[in-house]
């Protein structure tokens, strides 16, 4: 059985018809789902400047509110 040639090669330019009916927002959800975006102001970006220094702070931070609000076993009096 031969094969068409055109469905072979890569045609130079493709007109949007040639690619099908789109759906706006098709993969959105599913988006939303695997990403979570969190837009910094300027300032805070020039202090924490990748993504792991600001999950470092953010999880010091986390520790300390936890410790102040956990009861403290040591009794004096």
């Amino acid at each position: 059985m031969k094969k068409d040639k055109d469905i072979d090669e890569m045609r130079s330019e493709y007109t949007r018809e040639d690619l099908g009916p789109g759906v706006r927002g098709k993969y959105l959800n599913e988006y939303k789902e695997s990403h979570n975006l969190v837009l910094l102001k300027p300032e805070i970006a020039k202090v924490f400047p990748t993504d792991e220094a600001v999950n470092e702070a953010l999880l010091s931070l986390i520790k300390l509110a936890k410790a102040s609000v956990e009861p403290s076993t040591n009794i004096s009096g």
